[in-house]
Parts: structure tokens; C-alpha cells; sequence
């Protein structure tokens, strides 16, 4: 019995030893990983610093020449000069409406008719003197007659001449009215047809069913305003406006079409400033190819004459982390600095352009979002 124990005993020990020699022979994978990169926050929120910066690649802000740009917020607003208000000079109520807020119309359509008394009254006055140039000239007819027979006196026949003559100015005078109010000669009615002056869309309406017009004294029942162009409106500081120059173009971008660009010309720098907000308005003339809408928020964009050299980075070396632009510089001692800049302009090869916050031939950490992602794990 002894001599079997010990037998089993030299066989344990024998398979031990190889399993141990087996375990041996298989790799760690954490041990052949590369070592990871453990982060220690500075004081300053702005500085990290990371045990293993090799991991972060950098690379050589490049110099690129651009020209100084500026940038003011404004809105689309109707050109003054193609928007026309429609009138109505009869007095009276509105019995239809045929155009409403946003339509667009065409010259001569109808827009809205009116129930007038001017229109009854002016109708009864043309009538009465057409009556009266009527008995006008035929009295003057019958004196001519007399006086050519020696019936009447030359007086007579002068008086008859001259009456017919003040008949004929009533009925151009009361003709004329008609055609001013709206009026057709060949349909009188009390009706006053409005109509749209020009071609546009409306783009304000001041009237509404059975609502009374007042005529001159009341506000225009409609304002027609023709958008094939219209004016962007911005506010410039007044430090800024010396690279703001009538005749020069500028890049407007709408907010609502932010992959759009379009190219105004700098009609009017205003020469009067708004005393609280210190800046002055300055309108761009632009072609609308139907886009745009009055009241859209736009954001136009001045460039100088003059070339400036700025910084250009890899477009990943961007980090976009609240409303703002931040990059990497390495600091030293292991360490990253997180500084705020000013992106511009994209480059070709995804390449980025900087306005301000770093200088060209600086180091930079290519990708900021790595490191980013790193700093918050």
C-alpha cells in the first residue's frame, strides 16, 4: 500500500508540473498592449497632462494668405423701391376680397371691390352733365341760327357760345373723377373695382371682410412688394466699419439654407448710427432666386482688400465643444494646453483656416477629439 501511494504522489506531481509548463508558454494580451495613457488634471481646467503624449500625433501649423473677412448678422427685408401700396381713393365698404397676406399677383388682377356712394355721386354728376352740354349746345346751335337771320344780337349768340363751352368742361371734369376713383364710363355702377398695380406678392394687408376704407385717410387695404430682388439689411459696429465699402460684394449665407452662398452688392452704409447699440445699418443689394423670404435671419460676410497670413490646420485638430473652436497645443512636460480660436474658412484637403488664437508654425495635436475623449474617461 505504501509503495502505491507513493506512486500516485511522483504521478500528481509529474502532471503539475507540466500543466505549470504549459500555462508558461501563452501570452498576456494586456501585458503586449500598449500601456494606457492615464490623464492628471492641473489647476487650470484648460491643461491636462497624459503619462504617454507619443499617442497624440502633432502637426505644424501651416501659414495660408487670406484676405480680412468680416462677419454681421442681418434679415431679408423688401426692396423700398420695388414696393407699392394699393390704394383706394372711393370711400366706402368692402363687399369682396380676392387676394389675401403672401399671394402672389399679377398686374391688373383683381384684388378687392368696394361699396361706394363716391362712386354713385360721381356717377350722377357725369350724367347731369352730360344733360347739360346737351341743352348747351343745342341752344348754342338754335342762337347761331337766329344770328345768321338777324333774330338775335352777336351778345346773344356769345352768351349761348360761352355756356356751351363751360358745359363741355363739366363733363371732362366729372369724366375724370370717374376715372380716378375707379370707374368704368360704359358700366356705371357703385361698385369700385381695386386692382393690383404692379406685379409681386403681397406682403401686408390692412383690410378685411364688410371692413370700411376711408380712402387717402385710411391704410393701404394692401402693400405689393416685387422680391426678384431684395435688401439685406446688418448691423456693423461702428469699429467695423471700416472695411465696409459701397460697391464692394458680399457672401450672404440664410440660416435656413446654411449650404447656400449668394453675392450681394453693398448699396448704402448708413451714415447715422444707433446711439444705443453703437453700430449702423448697411444694406446689400441681392438677387432673389426665390429663396429667400422677407424676415429671414441671414449672416453676410465682408471681405478686404488687403491679404493677411493666418494659420491653417487639419480640420480634425478642431474641437467644437460649446458654441466655440478649441485645439491642443502640447505645453510641455507632458502636458496639453486647450486654447480657444476662431475658425474660418474651409481649405481644400481638409484643411482648416484659423482667424485667431494661434500663429503659423505652432504645434498642434492633430486630432482633438481623441484627446478630448480621453481627458473625460
Amino acid at each position: 500500500m505504501s509503495r502505491m501511494g507513493f506512486g500516485t504522489m511522483t504521478l500528481c506531481c509529474t502532471l503539475g508540473l507540466l500543466l505549470a509548463g504549459c500555462g508558461e508558454g501563452k501570452g498576456d494580451p494586456k501585458a503586449e498592449a500598449p500601456p494606457v495613457a492615464r490623464v492628471e488634471h492641473e489647476e487650470d481646467v484648460n491643461v491636462v497632462r497624459v503619462d504617454h503624449p507619443e499617442q497624440f500625433p502633432l502637426a505644424t501649423a501651416a501659414a495660408h494668405a487670406s484676405a480680412s473677412q468680416l462677419s454681421a448678422t442681418g434679415a431679408v427685408s423688401p426692396d423700398i423701391s420695388r414696393t407699392v401700396p394699393v390704394i383706394s381713393i372711393a370711400t366706402g365698404r368692402v363687399v369682396e376680397i380676392h387676394a389675401r397676406l403672401g399671394d402672389t399677383v399679377k398686374k391688373g388682377q383683381l384684388l378687392l371691390r368696394v361699396q361706394s356712394a363716391d362712386m354713385s355721386g360721381a356717377f350722377s354728376d357725369y350724367r347731369k352733365a352730360v344733360a347739360d352740354e346737351q341743352l348747351a349746345r343745342t341752344q348754342w346751335e338754335r342762337s347761331k341760327l337766329l344770328y345768321d337771320k338777324g333774330a338775335v344780337s352777336l351778345n346773344d349768340l356769345q352768351v349761348s357760345q360761352d355756356m356751351e363751352d363751360k358745359a363741355k368742361v363739366d363733363v371732362e371734369n366729372t369724366r375724370e373723377r370717374l376715372r380716378v376713383l375707379g370707374g368704368d364710363i360704359d358700366h356705371p355702377a357703385a361698385i369700385v373695382d381695386i386692382r393690383a398695380p404692379v406685379s409681386g406678392v403681397i406682403t401686408d394687408q390692412q383690410v378685411t371682410n364688410a371692413a370700411g376704407v376711408a380712402g387717402l385717410s385710411s391704410p393701404n387695404p394692401f402693400t405689393i412688394s416685387d422680391l426678384s430682388n431684395v435688401w439685406i439689411l446688418c448691423d456693423v459696429y461702428e469699429n467695423d466699419l471700416s472695411g465696409v465699402h459701397v460697391g464692394e460684394t458680399a457672401e450672404i449665407r440664410l440660416n435656413a439654407y446654411p449650404g447656400k452662398i449668394f453675392t450681394g452688392r453693398i448699396s448704402n452704409v448708413s451714415p447715422v448710427l444707433d446711439p444705443s447699440l453703437r453700430t449702423a445699418k448697411v444694406r446689400i443689394e441681392v438677387r432673389n432666386p426665390g429663396l429667400m423670404r422677407v424676415g429671414m435671419f441671414v449672416t453676410a460676410t465682408f471681405h478686404g482688400q488687403k491679404k493677411e497670413t493666418r494659420a491653417s490646420v487639419p480640420a480634425s485638430a478642431i474641437l467644437h465643444l460649446h458654441d466655440r473652436d478649441w485645439i491642443y497645443v502640447p505645453g510641455g512636460d507632458k502636458k496639453f494646453r486647450r486654447v480657444e480660436v476662431v475658425a474660418g474658412s474651409s481649405l481644400p484637403n481638409n484643411m482648416q483656416e484659423i482667424v485667431s488664437g494661434i500663429q503659423p508654425g505652432q504645434q498642434v495635436v492633430s486630432n482633438a477629439l481623441v484627446l478630448q475623449n480621453t481627458v473625460e474617461q
